[in-house]
């Protein structure tokens, strides 16, 4: 009998954050953007998975360039720690601040 298991949005989220984290000139989530979803957002639909993370990243950051490595963490954190694949991932660039900060 083939098993099937679930994990849940809460732990997606947590896995997404951490990624994005990694990734230099990331200050931060913005949780006030999403309250109570500590600036991840994760939708689960028809087996597929959408993220969405509001960020906070330093000033003089290449906007573009955070963005393109947050996506590309994600997803492969979210591939190798949870199985899934394909993850569509939405950056928001919510706060602008010091470098380092």
């Amino acid at each position: 009998m083939a098993g099937h298991a679930s994990i849940s949005t809460d732990v997606l989220a947590s896995y997404a954050a951490d990624a994005a984290r990694e990734v230099g000139g990331v200050t931060g989530l913005v949780e006030r953007a999403l309250p109570a979803r500590r600036g991840v957002r994760v939708l689960q639909q028809d087996g597929r998975v959408r993220v969405e993370l509001q960020l906070a990243v330093a000033w003089g950051a290449s906007l573009p360039d955070v963005a393109r490595e947050v996506q590309q963490r994600v997803r492969a954190y979210l591939a190798r720690m949870a199985d899934v694949e394909n993850a569509a991932v939405d950056v928001v660039v919510a706060e602008l601040g010091e470098p380092g900060a």
